[in-house]
Parts: structure tokens; C-alpha cells; sequence
């Protein structure tokens, strides 16, 4: 009788194959978890870009803009039209309630004082520290009122 050709895969084979598909899909779930710092760099470039716009039309309409925040996200807020009520931007495509990309976000203001945009062109210097537990990133207003990330 004479012995065939095997068909089929060895078990060794399969092995292989199964260690290397495991070593692909724990790599491409590394590469879709996303990084702590790069989620509160956007968070850092977000609220430095929205503080310019607050500050653009608070000097544009001539009433204070305050920046407020909390561990969910940030909001404008400015007195209404004829100084009643508190307007929140809530209809504004830009300086509308958004919330953090970070899951966990601490924010602390230095020296510690309202974060206020007003019309004027030369502001006391702040700065807004948001930290994640891990990473830390200032977002920093000097006197002249240029806003930058550290």
C-alpha cells in the first residue's frame, strides 16, 4: 500500500499561526487606546484657542466673558442683554458647553481668581493647570494677553 501525501496542517501549524495573529490584534488595540497626554494636549489647545475667541468678543461687545469649568467640561458665560440674566453661548457654534476629551480632568487657576475676559488689552498674567492624574499641562495667559501651552 502506498502511503499518501499528508493533507491538512500539522498542529504546530495552527500554533503559529494563532501566536501571530494574537501578537497582531494585541498590537492594532494598543495602537486604538488612545494616549492620556495627547487627549489633554487637545484639551490644553482647545481651551487656549476658545479663551482668544472669548476674549475677541469680549473686547468686540464690551461685556466680560468668565471662563468656568468643572470636572465635565468647560463653559462661557457673560451677563445678558440688558443686564439681565446670564447669557451661557449655548446657541454659539464656537464658545458653546463642551466637555473633556481626558476621562479625568482636574483644573487649577494660578494665582487663584475667576478666569475673566474682559475688553480690556492689558490682563493680569494667569494660569490654567489641567492635569489627568498623570500628565500635567499649563495653559498660560500672560500680560499681554497672549495665551500659549507649557
Amino acid at each position: 500500500m502506498n502511503v499518501g501525501k499528508q493533507q491538512g496542517f500539522t498542529l504546530i501549524e495552527l500554533m503559529v499561526v494563532l501566536v501571530i495573529i494574537g501578537i497582531a490584534s494585541a498590537a492594532i488595540s494598543l495602537s486604538i487606546k488612545p494616549d492620556p497626554l495627547q487627549l489633554l494636549r487637545k484639551d490644553a489647545e482647545r481651551v487656549a484657542q476658545l479663551l482668544q475667541v472669548a476674549q475677541a468678543e469680549a473686547r468686540a461687545d464690551g461685556r466680560p466673558i468668565v471662563w468656568l469649568s468643572d470636572a465635565k467640561g468647560f463653559r462661557f458665560s457673560r451677563r445678558g442683554d440688558g443686564g439681565k440674566g446670564f447669557d451661557h453661548f449655548a446657541q454659539d457654534q464656537q464658545l458653546r458647553p463642551r466637555a473633556w476629551q481626558s476621562p479625568k480632568i482636574d483644573v487649577r487657576v494660578e494665582p487663584k481668581q475667576r478666569v475673566v475676559l474682559n475688553a480690556e488689552w492689558i490682563n493680569p498674567p494667569l494660569q490654567l493647570m489641567l492635569s489627568d492624574g498623570l500628565n500635567r499641562l499649563s495653559v498660560v495667559r500672560d500680560g499681554a494677553g497672549r495665551i500659549s501651552i507649557q
